[in-house]
């Protein structure tokens, strides 16, 4: 039996965030986030690149959750649509699923969704699979 990967640490930009993991596994992930006023544009609501953030973790832990452990990936494109507007003090959950793998590429889909369950902002993505890790990531 393959044996899986596992969910890393956080990486310092989602801890410095306040970005938290929900769940991990079968091709899902979730990441979490408390929106702050640090974290606001001057409209007084959450920047979309915060979204984009969450989006692309959430997206990309759904595929590391399913691939094995020498295998890596990155993402080559993720479109993110910004629904509604994301308030200070709101709890906002980013899912992602793989929607289809194969061996060289995959295909994601997810959303954002607040604590009442509005949907916040959703993505497609696709994400490059290698068997093993790329010279060019160091």
């Amino acid at each position: 039996m393959t044996e899986l990967s596992q969910p890393g640490e956080l990486t310092g930009v989602a801890k410095s965030l306040g970005i938290t993991r929900s769940s991990w596994g079968n091709g899902s992930s979730s990441y979490s986030l408390t929106i702050t006023e640090s974290l606001c544009n001057k409209g007084g609501v959450a920047f979309g690149g915060l979204h984009t953030v969450l989006l692309d973790m959430a997206l990309g832990g759904g595929l590391v959750s399913v691939l094995p452990v020498a295998e890596w990936c990155a993402t080559t494109a993720l479109n993110t649509s910004f629904i509604t507007a994301a308030h200070i003090g709101e709890t906002i959950t980013a899912t992602g699923r793989v929607v289809k793998r194969g061996r060289n590429v995959a295909h994601l889909a997810g959303e954002i969704k607040s604590e009442s369950g509005r949907v916040v902002a959703t993505a497609t993505g696709t994400w490059a699979i290698w068997q093993s890790k790329p010279d060019s990531m160091g």
